[in-house]
């Protein structure tokens, strides 16, 4: 019975598509004044779709011009802005042009510009402008996608993002990290805060962050919950970044520092509670498989694991497959997984009770918890 209802949907969505790809049929779905709503707002898709990286280079410019700080003080003239940004009046009013149809600017009274509801956006959150900063590098590799779905090139944000195909990665050095440690600090207190108000960190006695970096979420989770006790795993020239970071916040005396590779060392037992931030999309099937073996083997029955990281499929969400598919294509490793992929890898490694949290922006983060059975 489910075989005939999918394939009379399929027949459905041939005929449809026979329709959408008709250009009489487009013509007539304009011209009607109750398919003229619908027909416009796939034409607005397409050009978004069209124009999306050119939105991008807009958004970067604006970044890297500071354009957004120029406007916090209040509306400014296109000559006082042009000074400012050291362009032309005339390159000026372009930039501006550009970021007031995208509201990330405001066009105001007598030729000035404010900022947009976007930009004020952008303004007040440092970790979106960090990672818009480091979206060059991904569209450098991006300029030829089809040689990168064939593996014709190498794409450099792979040498960025050095664990990507090292066999020792306890051999990276200070310098090895530093980039990409700094961004994933810069850009992790929006994921903390979500997740944060997502899962409540205070009916636990000890957070194990795996992978953790510099040790911005424990920071963040250790100010939520004040008797939490904490750890953090991540290769040793990273773990050095997180002991500096949480001695400045006054967290050592709770905290636990370990430098190692957590696919392959022990982790330190004695959590009950576990986070893995932005890692599984970063690993393949079987190195996903072996972490969630290595952390189920630290932790006692009960103990919840938490994902966090955006996910495919989740509702509200959708595009973020086109993004990270073709960035841990880029960085040579790992994928977006749905959530019921995650939990087959997690239930062969000896978890259950999966339940998919409620969180105010899944575009940025979807929190998966799950407990050590």
């Amino acid at each position: 019975m489910r075989g005939l209802v999918e394939n009379w949907v399929d027949r459905l969505r041939r005929v449809r598509d026979r329709l959408i790809s008709d250009p009489k049929f487009q013509r007539w779905a304009l011209a009607n004044p109750f398919t003229r709503p619908i027909a416009r707002r796939r034409a607005r898709a397409a050009l978004h779709l069209t124009a999306g990286f050119v939105y991008s280079q807009a958004l970067f410019a604006c970044t890297r011009l500071k354009l957004f700080e120029a406007l916090a003080g209040g509306p400014s003239s296109v000559p006082a802005l042009a000074a400012r940004l050291a362009l032309s009046e005339d390159a000026t009013r372009r930039l501006l042009d550009a970021a007031a149809s995208l509201d990330l600017a405001e066009r105001r009274s007598g030729g000035r510009y404010g900022l947009g509801q976007l930009g004020a956006a952008f303004l007040g959150n440092r970790s979106a402008l960090a990672l818009v900063e480091h979206q060059p590098l991904l569209y450098a590799d991006l300029a030829d996608p089809v040689a990168l779905l064939r593996g014709d090139k190498r794409a450099a944000i792979a040498g960025y993002w050095p664990y990507s195909d090292l066999d020792q990665p306890k051999a990276l050095g200070p310098e090895d990290v530093a980039p990409y440690s700094a961004l994933m600090a810069a850009s992790q207190p929006m994921v903390a805060e979500e997740a944060l108000n997502a899962y409540d960190v205070t009916r636990h006695k000890r957070l194990m962050d795996v992978g953790g970096g510099e040790g911005v979420f424990l920071a963040a989770a250790a100010a939520r919950a004040p008797d939490l006790q904490l750890t953090l795993v991540d290769l040793p020239a990273v773990a050095d970044r997180a002991r500096t970071r949480l001695e400045a916040a006054g967290l050592t005396p709770r905290a636990q520092i370990r430098g190692g590779d957590f696919l392959r060392d022990e982790l330190p037992k004695g959590a009950d509670l576990v986070t893995l931030i932005r890692i599984v999309h970063d690993q393949d099937d079987e190195r996903a498989l072996r972490l969630f073996r290595n952390i189920r083997r630290a932790v006692e029955p009960g103990a919840t694991l938490l994902i966090i990281e955006a996910m495919s499929g989740v509702k509200g969400a959708e595009p973020l497959d086109a993004y990270y598919g073709f960035y841990t294509l880029a960085m040579g490793r790992g994928e977006p997984r749905r959530v019921e992929e995650i939990e087959a890898l997690l239930r062969q490694a000896g978890f259950g009770g999966f339940k998919l949290l409620n969180n105010a922006l899944p575009t940025l983060t979807s929190v998966l918890a799950a407990r050590a059975v």
